[in-house]
């Protein structure tokens, strides 16, 4: 599922980046290049659409950002409590030595 999310990220951040290089620094953007068709079309319509698609894109990130962190916080609990659950069972009794302390030394060689 995490690899889901950093795909869907990673699209979503390239798409950012082209909307972004679209327009340009105090306005215009796509409308100022066709002066002729804004009395058909206006200006209005093109730097609504470019302003819209930089915020939804922008909101679309953080959002699959932050249900990322939550996913990766919820699976390294469910892992860590699966890596403890053997970890004590193996220690209650099943006569598995857990140092070199307790097992029993070598015979000497003559």
């Amino acid at each position: 599922m995490e690899i889901v999310f950093s795909i869907l990220i990673s699209l979503a951040a390239l798409l950012l980046i082209g909307v972004v290089l679209i327009q340009k620094s105090k306005g215009g953007g796509l409308a100022a290049n066709v002066s002729n068709y804004n009395q058909i079309a206006g200006v209005r319509k093109t730097t609504d659409f470019v302003e819209k698609a930089t915020w939804s894109l922008a909101i679309f990130i953080c959002v699959l950002s932050i249900c990322a962190c939550i996913l990766t916080k919820n699976a390294t609990k469910s892992q860590s409590a699966a890596l403890s659950t053997p970890q004590t069972e193996q220690q209650q009794g099943t006569g598995i030595p857990t140092s070199g302390q307790d097992q029993p030394a070598a015979p000497a060689k003559k």
